[in-house]
């Protein structure tokens, strides 16, 4: 083996010990995380430039400022969150950005970077801007917390190794293009996000409380919201897709009302603040 190959398996491993000490912001969570932020907003905005290029905004001034306005609100929680926890580190690469898509699919998906698409179709069951809050807090929950670069790592843990693993990282290399597909299941269709896990779900759950309550949105309304989702019917009668990846159940509703005190105080304090 030669000095190369000894530097990368070095670095390979060196970077699977230090991810350890990775932790989520608010939650204090640990978790394996190894991706470049970089790297991820990158090519998160290379599959966001060809979703758009594939489908139609809409054309509904009104409508589109509704989800534009929201997801600003959402973002400038966050930054405030951030600045109040002396965490301004993690704000770094973000570059907001909200769009509306003009589809009957009941969905919406954030990703790395900051890259969040709704669809028309959801705006049947999210009436309301504070509906809507629900829905983006939660996405973009998941984008802060990292949870598809966490998914990622672990991926790449499993199917690379060492050399192989760090080698792939600093070329950005086909496999890491093809994990990248994979984490956010955009394999088949861009757009089309893989269910992340309970835990995931669970922490994205939390901090999408206490982002939408920063933004002066009324938490309480999430557990209405994802009830009316559940009963909600797709055109050929079955649970919008957006069920599939995002469980609306009782377990769901028990998360909710469990974080519902901790995501008040946000939210009468956000008031007060004016």
């Amino acid at each position: 083996m030669n000095k190369n190959r000894i530097t990368l398996w070095t670095l390979g491993l060196t970077v699977c010990g230090l991810c350890a000490c990775s932790e989520v912001a608010i939650t204090g969570r640990s978790q394996l995380n190894f991706m470049p932020d970089s790297m991820m907003s990158s090519m998160s905005l290379q599959h966001y430039q060809t979703f758009l290029k594939e489908n139609k905004t809409s054309t509904d001034a009104q409508q589109t400022e509704r989800v534009k306005r929201v997801g600003r609100r959402i973002a400038q929680a966050i930054t405030k969150y951030c600045r109040m926890k002396d965490i301004q580190s993690e704000l770094r690469g973000y570059h907001w950005e909200f769009n509306l898509v003009d589809s009957n699919d009941i969905n919406a998906w954030a990703m790395p970077g900051g890259k969040v698409v709704v669809y028309t179709g959801l705006l049947a069951v999210a009436q309301t801007e504070a509906d809507l809050a629900v829905v983006i807090g939660h996405e973009v929950a998941h984008v802060f917390a990292k949870h598809g670069a966490e998914r990622m790592s672990y991926n790449y843990t499993a199917q690379l190794g060492g050399m192989a693993l760090a080698k792939a990282i600093e070329e950005k290399s086909e496999a890491t293009q093809k994990l990248f597909l994979g984490a956010f299941g955009l394999g088949a269709q861009v757009g089309v996000m893989l269910p992340f896990s309970r835990l995931h779900e669970s922490e994205a759950d939390r901090l999408g409380l206490i982002f939408m309550a920063m933004a002066k949105y009324n938490p309480e309304v999430s557990i209405p919201f994802w009830q009316r989702m559940a009963r909600t019917k797709d055109g050929k009668g079955q649970p919008p897709e957006f069920l599939s990846t995002h469980p609306s159940d009782e377990r769901r509703i028990s998360r909710l009302r469990r974080y519902m005190d901790e995501a008040r105080d946000y939210y009468r304090q956000a008031l007060r603040d004016g």
